[in-house]
């Protein structure tokens, strides 16, 4: 089958080049020169594990090529909408600024019979008023929405092999039409099992935002018990395996800590909650605002942690930062916690030296003024504190005798709950983590 991938950013990338390696005719499309060059020529413009080694299996078949002329859609049968859906300036809304663009675009390619397939994560809603939008232009087209479910550090295992297909498709006949072609486009992974959940246009649509909503919730749960053990000298850690044990609630996302970031979660609770309360149902997700609020109290109780170790100020002190990006095996700091709890020492004072196996081109750009340095050893060098934002697992495997040759003051921050305090306190380190005594 002929397929278009319109936006070849995270989501698109991955999905293009995945497509061409079931078998697909791909062409992806973006408005970024600098972007598609390097896709062209085999080169990820990102970080995500596996990436480039898909680029390089698919490019000798011919089926995968990036270009920025939106005429190259024309013949495809399924065009995939997977721009980008970022936070509005000012407000809790999405932008949906791009998912519009795109479409229009696309309008004067398409034909009778061809089925547009957004994957974009919007709001409920968008779908109805995109498919009224092509209905105008080209009557024979049909919209569908196939939600991404895609983990980073795991986004190609997710699209080849995914958990779930979630396909929303109109009533009738023409849903009919459209849930077969889509059933070709994804015949290997349904092949083998995968399951997959055909709905309507509006449940399709919330499926994402109620899954992030939920994993977020979970996240900010188990913080919030971090806050109670820190209150009463109670250990998070041990907290969340008794309770995880409970088949109901599971051990999953049950990890104490700096909280979530990214380019999904925080945008996508908070583009819920904007959606809600356009149609009256506000009270429904008034939750998703404490979430919110605990997640963001997570960066500043990790500042106060090392204010604390510093004797009540951190003004003058060199402190390092173990990881930059928002979780480990990526290089998006996009509303990193690590970054940003960097940036609010750097603001408040401290010298702070950030460092991050991946992300560290990506921090200078969003943070200048802070200082990065190649490695944890280079960051610790004469630090009166270590901070562990992001666990690496080069960082969850740093020896603390070694590492405490090197620092000024052995003093560590766990931001993760990942290092086993009894050796790093072995090693003559004072040991401060969220939730734990």
């Amino acid at each position: 089958m002929r397929i278009s991938v319109i936006g070849c950013g995270y989501l698109g990338a991955v999905h293009a080049a995945s497509m061409a390696s079931l078998g697909h005719e791909v062409v992806g499309v973006d408005v970024d020169a600098a972007k598609v060059a390097l896709l062209a020529a085999g080169r990820a413009p990102f970080y995500e594990p596996g990436l480039v080694e898909l680029l390089a299996r698919v490019a000798p078949t011919g089926r995968l090529s990036f270009t920025t002329d939106i005429s190259a859609v024309a013949g495809a049968s399924v065009h995939f909408i997977c721009v980008g859906t970022p936070q509005s300036r000012g407000e809790n809304a999405a932008d949906l600024s791009y998912v519009d663009a795109a479409v229009e675009a696309l309008l004067p390619h398409l034909r009778d019979g061809d089925v547009v397939a957004g994957k974009s994560t919007v709001p409920v809603g968008t779908a109805e008023r995109i498919a009224e939008h092509v209905a105008q232009a080209q009557p024979g087209a049909t919209v569908v929405w196939n939600p991404e479910f895609l983990r980073e550090g795991f986004a190609v295992q997710d699209t080849l092999h995914p958990d779930r297909i979630v396909l929303g498709v109109p009533s009738g006949a023409e849903g009919e039409r459209a849930s077969a072609v889509m059933d070709d486009v994804y015949a290997a992974p349904l092949a083998e099992g995968t399951p997959q959940v055909v709905t309507d246009l509006a449940t399709a649509q919330l499926v994402k935002v109620a899954a992030n909503s939920f994993l977020a919730t979970k996240i900010s749960f188990i913080n919030a018990m971090a806050e109670l053990c820190e209150a009463t000298g109670a250990d998070v850690t041990k907290l969340a395996d008794a309770i995880g044990y409970d088949a109901r609630i599971g051990r999953k996302f049950l990890n104490a800590g700096l909280g979530f970031g990214g380019g999904c979660l925080p945008k996508d609770i908070r583009a819920f909650m904007a959606r809600a309360g356009e149609l009256g149902a506000d009270q429904a997700l008034s939750f998703l605002k404490e979430v919110d609020s605990i997640n963001m109290r997570r960066r500043v109780r990790m500042v106060d942690l090392a204010r604390d170790v510093c004797n009540g100020s951190i003004v003058g002190r060199r402190i390092a930062v173990l990881g930059a990006a928002f979780k480990p095996d990526s290089d998006d700091v996009r509303d990193s916690p690590a970054l940003s709890v960097a940036a609010q020492m750097g603001l408040q004072g401290a010298t702070v030296v950030v460092t991050d196996p991946k992300a560290l081109e990506n921090a200078r750009r969003a943070w200048p003024s802070l200082r990065y340095a190649e490695t944890p050893q280079e960051a610790a060098a004469g630090a009166d504190v270590v901070v562990l934002a992001t666990e690496w697992p080069e960082y969850r495997e740093l020896d603390p005798e070694r590492l405490g040759e090197l620092v000024a003051r052995r003093s560590i921050v766990d931001g993760r709950n990942v290092l086993d305090p009894r050796a790093w306190r072995a090693a003559g380190w004072t040991y401060r983590a969220l939730g734990r005594p």
